[in-house]
């Protein structure tokens, strides 16, 4: 998969849900654009003093998505995000990322945005944005409209980073996927 075979209609009109979801999808394709169709050295190059590679913004990413939408509907995200403790391990997918293959982070990737689209879009279709969540703990609760506002603003911030960390790889710039 690449950045072509994700969903991006126009949004001009749209509800506030569907401008979230059409704002969610244009990330998510600049977010592929800027990391994909590359190899294993150039995701995991670093750029002194920063640590941070796209292999790792890449597992990142995908584990923020798919445990921040496994809470928001009272779930387990499921492997790889619950095979370690993170608290034990806190730069886990930072620090693993380097030596996953590409494939395996761009599955993991492509499956987890897919995945967390097909659920924003239905609880979007059901009208269950005003829905109420503990979120960390029983007297934080917040309401899933505030999930999806921080899944998409976790993407926006990293697409940054990810624009910085290609240029430097191999010169890509620019917004959006030509």
């Amino acid at each position: 998969m690449d950045y072509t075979d994700l969903p991006l209609a126009d949004c001009q009109q749209g509800s506030e849900g569907e401008l979230l979801l059409f704002a969610l999808d244009r990330v998510h394709k600049q977010f592929a654009w800027k990391t994909g169709g590359l190899d294993a050295e150039q995701l995991g190059r670093r750029h002194p003093p920063s640590t941070m590679t796209l292999a790792g913004l890449i597992k990142h990413l995908a584990l923020v998505e798919l445990t921040w939408t496994a809470r928001a509907l009272g779930e387990s995200p499921g492997p790889p995000a619950d095979e370690v403790d993170r608290s034990a391990d806190p730069e886990w997918e930072w620090r693993t990322a380097v030596t996953d293959g590409p494939e395996v982070l761009y599955d993991l990737w492509y499956r987890t945005a897919a995945r967390t689209r097909q659920i924003w879009g239905q609880i979007v279709a059901d009208d269950r944005l005003d829905a109420t969540v503990p979120w960390g703990s029983d007297d934080y609760v917040v309401n899933l409209r505030r999930v999806l506002v921080d899944i998409l603003e976790e993407n926006l911030l990293h697409t940054g980073h990810a624009s910085m960390l290609r240029e430097a790889v191999d010169g890509l710039i620019g917004n959006d996927p030509p």
